[in-house]
Formats: structure tokens, C-alpha cells, sequence
């Protein structure tokens, strides 16, 4: 037996009672006669103390221990003259009786404490002593723990696990595919999935009429903080059902997860927002409502002033920041580069300060009485000593860069505590988007998302307006889910296909499988996915997923620990038909 306990339980109940430990040195400190080992292992940290009266043996071994030797310690458990308050165990310590060195270690390249003083790239190099930093483990902790909570809630309510492929076909709607050569077919390619949605379908055709799966997906994408190119999704989908019915289901899954795993009751039903009103006022289909500072269109007050800026703009849209107006030049100048950044887009920010002592200073005093400044905040509800920011360009543009400035003003004013949380469902987005660059419309979400029935009149006409019966689900401006109601009319498909320019060879070539399916009685369903890396982030107040996986990628996809990608040798091209140069 190597251990009685572990490392996180011990307390003075145990008081006098032999133990035995197993763990890794956290440190050692040694102090006149007197030697303290802090064992750690994924429970805690227990102090063990080898003292004057301990054998010459555990001394010899305890002066020879370094930081993550693996040992295995035993002793009695006493009361600890100086408790620690901020360690579980601090009330306590173990007085050595026995030590024994179960593995030794050379000096790890880092240190392993909650602050380690390791720069990303070599603690991701050496995930394998990051993942026993406390924050890690308690991050792995709280995935675990909300994967068995799901689990948990959807089998109580007959929905059942069922595993899709990871060698699927390749389709080419949505991001790119990562594609696997077939050696048994060569010349031919397997994809990896982006999402089972195909499958998922399927299963409803085949009767499992609640279905979800944890599940891995891939995409061949650029990263940031919360991407990789293979994450984790929860995916679900329901039979016979219509759009409330999958919204009431997954709220009550979403309440359930913020109780059991973060203590948040949520007693309310999530507020609902239409894709048009979120680009509105929050100039994102992702709006944090934790805090206010909405947009406003300031087009009709601030025009007819012979400022070209204003008078010539598209759009002409405003947010107004809570007791800023003493903000200094240096301070306006800064938020002035801000907007100007290509991530932005902004050629330059209008600013306008209502003072304590009642005057308004602006950039535009030139242009603008003070009544007509006093009117514009009035128009965005403001008062004295706010601090009122002004974009002028391209209406799309724009409301984007506003809604990018109202998140940064919200975090210069603390306005996005990551203990609140504001869960709500964005609903009623655009079926189509437009792609300039290949002029032509691309599903918003995929090709098997149902319009809405009332605007299928405006397929042909202005298919730009037809919306989708499609919902996000949104936590403090961060899209954790979506999903929609599928299309089941193998009519309705066609008609879709076509608008997405598909013909109907090309349409059975790529999706053939699942429009067959349909032929035979395909059921009223619809479903969502929710981003499980991202769930956990946020409820672990982290902006970044890479802390909620085990072994993530960097940001150019590589797995500096295992070094991957690699190159393979010449016998495996050959054996699957490949050259790396087509001309040698």
C-alpha cells in the first residue's frame, strides 16, 4: 500500500494516528535541525517534519530530497505549533517515522506553484509538469465534474449517448476540413468532422429521438484564445420538436450546470434577443448585458451641421461611458489609437465630456452649440460627468467597432466581473450572409438549417432578409451554443441547395446520403451544440480554453510537447500514394 491518504484530507481528527503519504516535493525548507517537506499530490499539500529524534535514515533521505522526487512518507499525524489558515491540512503535520525515495527528479525547467515563473511556450512544452500547477488541476477538476453533470441531467430526461465517425466525407461549406489519406483507397480522402451534424440527423431519421454526444471536432482554422483545432462540443439533437422546445430544454440544462457546478441559482428564464436587435445596440450577435452603455444612432441630431465627417458617414453612432468625464487628453488619445486599429477599424473618434461643473468640452466644439452636445446625451441617457464616444463610417463597420469599444470601455471600468453571469439566447439570425469576395450567399449556419416559413417568399427576391430558425445561446458575450431547427421537407432542401448554388448533381455528389434518408420518413427535428472548452473558461473566469484542455495546441497548431505536426517517412507516402513534391 502506498498510501492511507492523500495529501488534501488530513486534520485533527486523524490527531495521533499513523499514516502513510505518496506525492511529489513541493519544497523543502530546512531550518537549524529541523527539515519541512511540503508533499503535494492533486488533493493538497501535507507538511511532513523530520525532527531531532527521527532516525539517522529518514534524516539522510530527507537532506537528499529535491523538488518533484516522488516519495512515499510515513508517520504520526500532530498538531502544527504555527497553523496555516490558507491549507486545508495547516492545522496539522506528520512526524516522520519513515521516508523512502520512489523516484527521483532532475530540477523541473519551471517552477510547479499556482504562480509558476514558466512563459507559455515552455511550460506548453512541458504540459505534462504544467498539469500539476493547482490551477490546471483544478481546471481539469471542474471539465470533469460539468461533463458528468451533463450526463447526468440529459440521461434524466431520456436522451441517450450514441458515437458518431471520425473518418467522415469532406464537404465544403464552413471551415476547412482536416483530410486523412486512405491507404486502402488511394487517391481518396477521409475528413475529420467539424461537428456530427450529418450524423446526428440520421440518428433522428433512425428513430433516437433525443440524442447527444461529448464529443471531439476538428477544424483547419487560425487560433486565438478561445479556438483550437480540435475541441470538445456538446452535442445534442431532438425529434419532433420546434424551437421552444429545444430552447426550454438546454436552459434547463444551462441552470442545472451553473447550480450543481458554480452554486448560481438562476430563477428566471433567459432573456431573448433578436440577431437584429444585438447588432443594434450592442453591435454584436454575442452581447455581454452585464452592464448597459448601449449604441445609439445619433444620425438625425448630429447631421445638417456642414461636418463632413458626420454629414457624408453612413452611420453616425454613439456610446456613452458612466462617469468618465474627467478622462484626460492623454487618456483620449489613447482610446483615439484604440479605435484606430485595423482589429477596429475606425479612422477617428469623436468625444464629447459633460463636466461637473455643467460644460460640455468636445472635439467638435466647432460644429456643435453646447444645447445640441446636451441633446445628444440626453438622446443616450446620459448626465454630468459622463463621457460620450462617437464613430462615423460604414453603418456595418461601425456598429462592430462601437460594440468592440463598449466591451473595452467595460473593462477599463470593471464593468465584466467574471463571478456574474448574464445567460441569455440570441434568436432569429439571417439564414444567408453574403461573401464579397465570392459574390455570392453562404448559409449562416449550414445548409440543413429551416428558414423561417414565413420569409421563404423572399428566397428569390431578397434572400439577404430571410431569417433563419436559428438561436446562439450567450454568456457574458461569449457564444457558448447554437443551434436551429432542421429543415425535414425534402422540398425545402432542394429549394435551399439551389439558393446556395448547388446543383442538383452536386447537391447528391456532396450530401446524397442524407437527402436519401429523408426519403424515408424524416421526422420535425431540431438540436444544438454547445462549445464545452469555452463553457468551462467561462466558468472557471478564464478568457482562454487552453487551460481546459489537457493538452492543447499553440497558436500556430503545434503540439510543442509531442512535436506534432511532423513529417512522415518516405515508405508511409508511398504506401498512401502521396508525394510531398508533385514534381519529384
Amino acid at each position: 500500500m502506498y498510501r492511507t491518504h492523500t495529501c488534501g484530507e488530513l486534520n485533527l481528527t486523524q490527531k495521533g494516528q499513523s499514516v502513510k503519504l505518496s506525492g511529489w516535493v513541493q519544497r523543502v525548507r530546512r531550518l537549524g535541525g529541523m527539515t519541512f517537506v511540503d508533499l503535494r499530490d492533486r488533493y493538497g499539500i501535507t507538511q511532513l517534519v523530520c525532527g531531532e529524534n527521527a532516525s539517522a535514515e529518514v534524516k539522510n533521505i530527507t537532506e537528499s530530497l529535491g523538488r518533484e522526487f516522488v516519495i512515499q512518507a510515513t508517520g504520526i499525524v500532530v498538531e502544527r505549533s504555527n497553523k496555516n489558515a490558507k491549507m486545508a491540512t495547516g492545522n496539522i503535520e506528520i512526524q516522520l517515522d519513515e521516508l523512502k525515495i520512489l523516484h527521483k527528479s532532475e530540477v523541473p525547467p519551471f517552477t510547479i506553484e499556482d504562480e509558476s515563473d514558466g512563459g507559455d511556450e515552455i511550460r506548453m512544452k512541458y504540459r505534462y509538469l504544467d498539469l500539476r500547477r493547482n490551477p490546471l488541476q483544478k481546471a481539469m477538476a471542474l471539465r470533469h465534474r460539468m461533463a458528468q453533470e451533463v450526463r447526468h441531467y440529459l440521461d434524466q430526461i431520456n436522451f441517450i449517448e450514441i458515437e458518431t465517425p471520425y473518418l467522415i466525407k469532406s464537404t465544403p461549406e464552413g471551415a476547412r476540413d482536416f483530410v486523412v489519406p486512405s491507404r486502402m483507397n488511394q487517391g481518396e480522402f477521409y475528413a475529420l468532422p467539424q461537428s456530427p451534424q450529418s450524423f446526428k440527423q440520421l440518428l433522428m431519421v433512425s428513430g433516437f429521438d433525443r440524442y447527444f454526444q461529448i464529443v471531439r471536432c476538428f477544424r483547419d482554422e487560425d487560433l486565438r484564445a478561445d479556438r483550437q483545432p480540435e475541441f470538445t462540443q456538446i452535442d445534442c439533437e431532438m425529434a419532433f420538436v420546434e424551437q421552444e422546445d429545444v430552447l426550454n430544454t438546454f436552459e434547463g440544462m444551462a441552470k442545472h450546470l451553473f447550480k450543481v457546478v458554480k452554486g448560481v441559482d438562476i430563477d428566471y428564464a433567459f432573456p431573448r434577443m433578436t440577431y437584429a436587435v444585438a447588432m443594434e445596440r450592442y453591435g454584436s450577435d454575442k452581447p455581454d448585458i452585464r452592464f448597459g452603455m448601449e449604441i445609439h444612432d445619433l444620425g438625425s441630431l448630429a447631421r445638417g451641421k456642414d461636418f463632413k465627417v458626420v454629414d457624408e458617414a453612413e452611420f453616425v453612432g454613439g456610446i456613452c461611458a458612466p462617469n468618465c468625464g474627467e478622462y484626460s487628453r492623454k487618456q483620449l488619445d489613447e482610446l483615439t489609437l484604440w479605435v484606430q486599429r485595423p482589429q477596429v477599424g475606425a479612422k477617428g473618434l469623436i468625444y464629447a465630456k459633460w463636466q461637473s461643473d455643467g460644460t460640455i468640452k468636445s472635439s467638435v466644439d466647432k460644429f456643435y452649440s453646447q444645447e445640441d452636445l446636451e441633446g445628444w446625451f440626453k438622446h443616450l441617457g446620459g448626465k454630468k460627468g459622463d463621457l460620450l464616444l462617437v464613430l462615423t463610417g460604414a453603418r456595418n463597420k461601425m456598429l462592430s467597432a462601437l460594440g468592440d469599444l463598449r466591451l473595452e470601455m467595460g473593462n477599463r471600468l470593471d464593468l465584466r466581473p467574471k463571478d456574474v453571469f448574464a445567460p441569455m439566447w440570441v434568436v432569429d439570425f439571417p439564414l444567408f450572409e453574403w461573401d464579397e469576395e465570392t459574390k455570392r450567399f453562404y448559409a449562416m449556419h449550414h445548409p440543413f438549417t429551416s428558414p423561417k416559413l414565413e420569409d421563404i417568399h423572399l428566397f428569390e427576391s431578397d434572400p439577404g432578409k430571410v431569417r433563419a430558425n436559428a438561436y446562439d445561446f450567450v454568456v457574458n458575450g461569449v457564444e457558448i451554443g447554437g443551434g436551429s431547427i432542421r429543415i425535414h421537407d425534402s422540398e425545402l432542401q432542394r429549394l435551399m441547395f439551389k439558393q446556395l448554388g448547388f446543383t442538383e448533381k452536386e447537391a447528391e455528389n456532396q450530401f446524397g446520403f442524407i437527402i436519401n434518408a429523408f426519403r424515408y420518413g424524416a421526422p420535425p427535428h431540431g438540436g444544438i451544440a454547445f462549445g464545452f472548452d469555452r463553457w468551462c473558461a467561462i466558468f472557471g473566469g478564464s478568457d482562454s480554453i487552453r487551460d481546459y484542455i489537457a493538452f492543447p495546441k499553440n497558436n500556430s497548431g503545434r503540439d510543442l510537447m509531442a512535436d506534432s505536426p511532423s513529417s512522415i517517412s518516405e515508405l508511409q507516402l508511398k504506401e498512401l500514394a502521396l508525394k510531398l513534391n508533385p514534381n519529384s
